[in-house]
């Protein structure tokens, strides 16, 4: 199933007018930071167009926020890239590094990390600045979904590092994708976007917490169907056409054709809850500066949904070939040209 496959989404995103900006600002942080260290590194991290992804999905951040956006957007994937489950103690340090990354919000902002890598450094050095003007509860909360993406993370190179990568049957699959993915954490980040806070009894709501899980499964299963020819090469198991093949059998098209059947109908269900929030505000008893977080709450999910889908028809990350010394490492499964977890 090639990258460029489409879906009819009910709803238009814009682009921050800051992307410009922004990206020549964050290109060369993540130099300085050590978060790319050859040219190799740095023209394959050009590839993803990371920025654009960051201007798609947070596109009322200011200018400055922009930056610190883009900033942060690039560590998880710089993260995840990291992964490589052929050499033996790869496992063990990626969870050390992902222990720091979980903690690190829990510190006084500004804390110098205790394990020290370029990421460790540069997520300590972001979230100062993301954390700064938010309150301790929307601070709590993205710590905790933040936390839940690294676990999730670190469970899946485990099971990579121990041969079992291929064993999860498709209801498992589907809730730990739903981990995986990172969006509960990105959505929050929205909120920090535009400075304002969803209340908490809303964040509470079974609604919320299942237009939230929908939208999860909805951009994960997109990014799997976008990422799959890429993913099959590298022989990365972790992708919902994989899981459906072995699970059912049948051809290839036939598991992606349920692939986007699955996530149709995620789209579906999420549309038809947002239809139901305005009776949730009155259930709640909201004034009207809660529903009009509410109702941007509801935009940063929109913002997600489309701003990603948009970004990766086009992003190097998802391409199932490069030219370039990218391919080489990415081929023999190497995951990153760089190493960013050794001093």
């Amino acid at each position: 199933m090639p990258q460029d496959v489409r879906f009819d989404l009910p709803f238009e995103t814009p682009v921050s007018a800051h992307l410009e900006y922004a990206r020549s600002r964050h290109l060369r942080w993540i130099w300085d930071m050590g978060l790319v260290r050859s040219q190799a590194g740095f023209d394959e991290y050009q590839s993803w167009d990371l920025p654009q992804a960051a201007a798609r999905t947070y596109p009322h951040a200011s200018a400055e926020d922009m930056v610190v956006l883009m900033n942060w957007f690039s560590l998880a994937f710089l993260f995840d890239d990291q992964f490589d489950a052929i050499r033996p103690d790869r496992a063990d340090r990626i969870a050390e590094v992902a222990r720091e990354l979980i903690v690190t919000p829990l510190r006084p902002a500004g804390s110098r990390p205790r394990v020290v890598c370029p990421i460790t450094l540069a997520w300590a050095e972001v979230w100062e600045h993301l954390s700064a003007g938010m309150s301790l509860t929307w601070q709590t909360r993205f710590a905790a979904s933040w936390g839940r993406f690294l676990v999730a993370h670190c469970e899946e190179v485990d099971l990579a590092a121990r041969g079992l990568a291929g064993t999860l049957d498709l209801a498992q699959y589907t809730v730990f994708r739903r981990r995986t993915v990172g969006i509960h954490h990105s959505i929050d980040a929205g909120e920090r976007s535009r400075r304002f806070e969803v209340p908490a009894q809303v964040q509470a709501h079974p609604l919320m917490e299942r237009m939230r899980d929908l939208a999860a499964d909805t951009i994960g299963f997109m990014n799997d169907i976008h990422s799959f020819e890429r993913e099959r090469r590298r022989g990365d198991g972790h992708n919902l056409i994989a899981v459906l093949h072995r699970e059912r059998g049948g051809s290839w098209q036939d598991a992606a054709d349920e692939a986007y059947r699955m996530t149709t109908e995620c789209l579906r269900e999420y549309v038809e809850l947002e239809a139901r929030v305005p009776g949730m505000c009155d259930e709640l008893g909201l004034d009207e500066a809660g529903r009009d977080e509410v109702r941007r709450g509801v935009e940063a999910i929109q913002h997600w949904i489309n701003g990603n889908y948009e970004w990766a028809l086009t992003s190097g990350r998802y391409a199932a070939a490069k030219e370039g010394p990218a391919v080489t490492a990415e081929l023999a499964g190497q995951g990153s040209v760089d190493d960013l977890l050794a001093v």
